[in-house]
């Protein structure tokens, strides 16, 4: 079975302006975000980083035709990804490429294009303590992670949190001043799966957690999907009629 073809994108922004990122990820979250998966899943995935500042924004259509899962972390300059980039990766999620976001990553054009809404929920820059509670233990995302995952220090994010239902709610999290939000949910998107991660503050080194990792790891490998399986639509090649009878109108026939 070949290797599961990742690429975790990041903005890599953070990093280069603010020393309390740059202490907690000196060399960039991208590349903590793929340490972590490569180190749970090992040989199973090949595993490549790709950052705004590279051209066509690292997202090239070649390099997206190659990539299985997609890992978007963003935050400052949502506003710089274009257009045509958010449209790139739309198009190859709805044509099976899996996407997992992460924490202020639900702001960003990819997110919000996928799922319809404004994607804003409550938030409050602290040291909280984050409990991940798992509320779907037979969701293959959630297997060997604790329960609770404990993140000792955090940044709060609460509901409110505007996206559409979850096709499936994996974790939900609590928070010392007593808030709750959807932490990790799952949809489908046209033939791809879309994760959405809430925990990895910047200035805190989250991805650097086993529990963390294990989540990732987890999601990449729901995500991946070896062998969408076409859409037709019967309509496009007759016009059925009555087609529980087992009755066919004529092709261009109208009932």
């Amino acid at each position: 079975m070949s290797a599961i073809r990742v690429t975790v994108w990041s903005e890599h922004v953070s990093e280069r302006r603010e020393e309390a990122v740059a202490r907690a990820y000196p060399r960039g979250l991208h590349v903590a975000v793929a340490d972590g998966i490569r180190a749970v899943l090992g040989n199973a995935v090949d595993v490549t980083t790709r950052t705004l500042e590279e051209p066509e924004q690292g997202l090239p259509e070649a390099a997206l035709a190659a990539t299985g899962v997609l890992v978007w972390w963003g935050h400052l300059a949502h506003d710089q990804v274009t257009d045509s980039t958010v449209a790139r990766v739309r198009a190859r999620v709805l044509d099976g490429m899996g996407l997992i976001v992460l924490h202020s990553g639900h702001l960003s054009k990819v997110f919000k294009s996928l799922m319809g809404t404004s994607c804003n929920l409550r938030w409050r820059e602290g040291d909280d303590r984050e409990l991940v509670w798992t509320v779907n233990p037979s969701h293959p995302i959630a297997e060997g992670v604790p329960h609770p995952l404990v993140i000792e220090r955090h940044e709060m994010y609460g509901e409110f949190f505007d996206i559409p239902q979850p096709d499936e709610l994996v974790f939900v999290s609590s928070f010392s001043g007593g808030e709750v939000v959807r932490s990790g949910c799952c949809f489908n998107r046209g033939k791809g799966r879309v994760f959405y991660f809430s925990p990895g503050h910047e200035t805190q080194p989250v991805y650097h957690l086993p529990g963390v990792r294990r989540v990732l790891a987890n999601a990449v490998v729901w995500a991946h999907n070896p062998a969408p399986s076409p859409i037709v639509l019967a309509a496009t090649l007759e016009s059925p009629v009555d087609w529980f009878r087992g009755q066919r109108a004529p092709h261009g026939a109208r009932g």
